[in-house]
């Protein structure tokens, strides 16, 4: 089997799932003629076998109070070298563009709450344009060094002050948007986590999506897909995996395969249905070629003479 069917989602793009639930029973319409749909994904409570989410359940450390105070150890810790950096970044911002320094945001947080998030902001603070929902590389309005910190991820910085109140942790999903919401998780949202590694550079794959579909496709596939490897994560995280994905996230070190495959199963299913439309349309139009209609001519003469 190709790497594509062997993944869970990107086969779900490719065929059905008869009797499937959650996110996996909604992922195998890629259809770009119809809306995109809600994505219900499963999220249930067991008192014998702890939290579950899209059937899986968390694993102990995810739902610890040692992670929590390993996450507050962490920020504590890293504050004397990280706080000289904020405030550079702080000015940077300041002297770039007009506008706040930070950007605030409704998220999604634990059990489904909500809560503000923090960002340094990144693009041109302008209350009278509204942004796109979905971001690429190229369709929004940037300061001058907004990319620069989206690039190296420096704008989720404030988000320290988020873990230390306890909206975040520093490894969990990522919280949504209230309407990008897929999956209400049982555990705190995280700064990084296994879909913010495998999407890191999601603003580049986006851009190379076609913007007619653009909704489509981040709806149907990338939330999902980032819902599913969150949730396998979660379901078996530890402290050493947790430690592991910080480190890779400090140094940059992003696996974008999974991203790639979904994409590159998205393009392929996309394909085949521009193709079976095409020859579908061809079908029904020679299937409905008018035929010239009967017309009375006059007969011949001689043909007359011979009745």
């Amino acid at each position: 089997m190709s790497a594509i069917q062997d993944h869970p989602i990107a086969a779900a793009g490719l065929q059905s799932t008869p009797g499937g639930h959650g996110i996996l029973a909604y992922t195998a319409d890629f259809s770009v003629d119809t809306p995109a749909k809600p994505i219900q994904a499963e999220s249930r409570i067991n008192s014998s076998f702890g939290v579950h989410v899209c059937g899986k359940s968390l694993s102990p450390w995810s739902r610890s109070l040692t992670k929590r105070l390993f996450d507050i150890a962490c920020v504590v810790l890293a504050l004397p070298v990280l706080l000289p950096v904020g405030l550079l970044i702080a000015l940077a911002v300041r002297i770039s563009s007009r506008g706040p320094v930070l950007f605030l945001q409704e998220r999604m947080g634990r059990h489904g709450s909500t809560f503000t998030i923090l960002k340094f902001r990144t693009m041109i603070h302008d209350t009278d344009r509204a942004h796109h929902a979905v971001t690429t590389a190229n369709n929004q309005r940037f300061t001058p060094v907004g990319p620069f910190l989206r690039r190296y991820k420096l704008d989720e910085l404030p988000q320290l002050l988020n873990v230390l109140v306890g909206h975040m942790s520093l490894v969990g999903p990522r919280p949504k948007m209230p309407e990008h919401a897929t999956v209400h998780f049982p555990c705190r949202p995280g700064v990084t986590g296994a879909a913010t590694c495998a999407f890191a550079r999601e603003e580049q794959l986006l851009e190379r999506v076609p913007r007619h579909t653009l909704n489509d496709y981040y709806h149907k596939v990338v939330l999902p897909a980032k819902s599913e490897l969150d949730a396998d994560y979660m379901a078996k995280a530890t402290f050493r995996s947790d430690l592991q994905l910080i480190v890779n996230s400090v140094l940059r070190r992003w696996d974008d395969r999974e991203a790639e495959i979904f994409l590159h199963s998205w393009e392929r299913q996309t394909a085949e249905q521009t193709r079976h439309s095409k020859v579908t349309s061809t079908a029904l139009h020679v299937s409905h070629v008018p035929m010239p209609p009967a017309v009375d001519h006059p007969m011949a003469a001689e043909r007359a003479a011979g009745f």
